[in-house]
């Protein structure tokens, strides 16, 4: 398996618009993360309407040289309708070689940094062209703001034809007990065949894991408030523990601003899941036992 630039666990910042934090705040969250071992942080260009890289870039700006420690993971190529953005009609897809270069020049500027470590395409484009975009991101990586590329809510098709004409590092897919088509529509199967880690973006559902009143999240949680008694640890736990139990060796992203949760995903790399506890989550969240 290809070595991850990434730690094991990746702090997601989608959400850091709506935290109300002041610089310094924000820059104390990302020095407990690096405490905790969480050294990669997940952006991209639209998140918090076009503002979170910038928030983050303010806090970074406070500690230049924590830059060193952490990796900067960044997605672009969706086009919102935004103030922002005063020139976009239509919500659309972009991965033309101009709208890739300007994005990344945008994200360096917001992130306060002379290089990215890893730029994913954020969906896939329908008007793609594999070969320019391929072309794009040699020119990045020799220009020396790019350290590595890949992908995010791709079919294995389409990343499959991007992949052929440069080597894509991860592919950056929704997987939690609530969602599951990650397993069974060859996506993960593809991460396994080519050695890549997957990253998971809302592996707690987006927090719906234990939130949600509906029948599926219900039956889920009894079974992972079960479980987390038998291994000592919280369900929070014990749901990561869930995902990164796949030998593709998915990397959890973690979405929450509250160090305990941040602790909680920490303690999943210590579990290792039996086979048939991992089976009756999956039997859970599909409602009846394997075929």
């Amino acid at each position: 398996m290809n070595h991850s630039p990434l730690s094991p666990i990746v702090a997601g910042v989608w959400r850091m618009a709506d935290w109300n934090w002041t610089a310094q705040q924000r820059l104390r969250w990302i020095e407990q993360c690096l405490e905790l071992g969480i050294t990669s942080f997940d952006h991209a260009d639209i998140y918090g309407g076009y503002t979170v890289e910038d928030l983050f870039g303010q806090a970074l700006a406070l500690s230049p040289g924590l830059r060193q420690r952490l990796q900067i993971v960044t997605k672009c190529g969706i086009q919102l309708v935004h103030p922002q953005r005063p020139t976009q009609a239509v919500k659309s897809y972009d991965t033309s070689a101009a709208h890739v270069v300007a994005s990344v020049e945008n994200s360096l500027r917001a992130l306060r940094t002379d290089h990215l470590d890893l730029l994913l395409i954020h969906r896939p484009d329908a008007l793609m062209d594999p070969d320019e975009l391929a072309d794009t991101f040699q020119r990045l990586h020799q220009s020396g703001k790019v350290k590595g590329f890949g992908a995010s809510n791709h079919s294995p098709s389409q990343f499959a034809l991007l992949h052929h004409r440069h080597p894509l590092l991860t592919h950056q897919v929704e997987l939690s007990p609530l969602q599951m088509k990650a397993l069974s529509d060859g996506t993960l199967d593809q991460c396994l065949d080519l050695g890549i880690r997957p990253m998971i973006w809302s592996p707690l559902g987006g927090g719906r894991l234990f939130t949600s009143q509906d029948e599926q999240a219900t039956r889920i949680r009894s079974v992972l408030t079960r479980l987390a008694d038998w291994y000592g640890v919280a369900p929070a736990t014990v749901a990561l523990a869930w995902v990164m139990r796949h030998p593709s060796g998915p990397i959890p992203i973690t979405g929450s601003h509250r160090v305990q949760a941040l602790h909680e995903a920490v303690a999943a790399l210590g579990v290792k899941l039996e086979a048939q506890h991992w089976y009756e989550v999956w039997q859970a969240s599909m409602g009846h036992a394997v075929p």
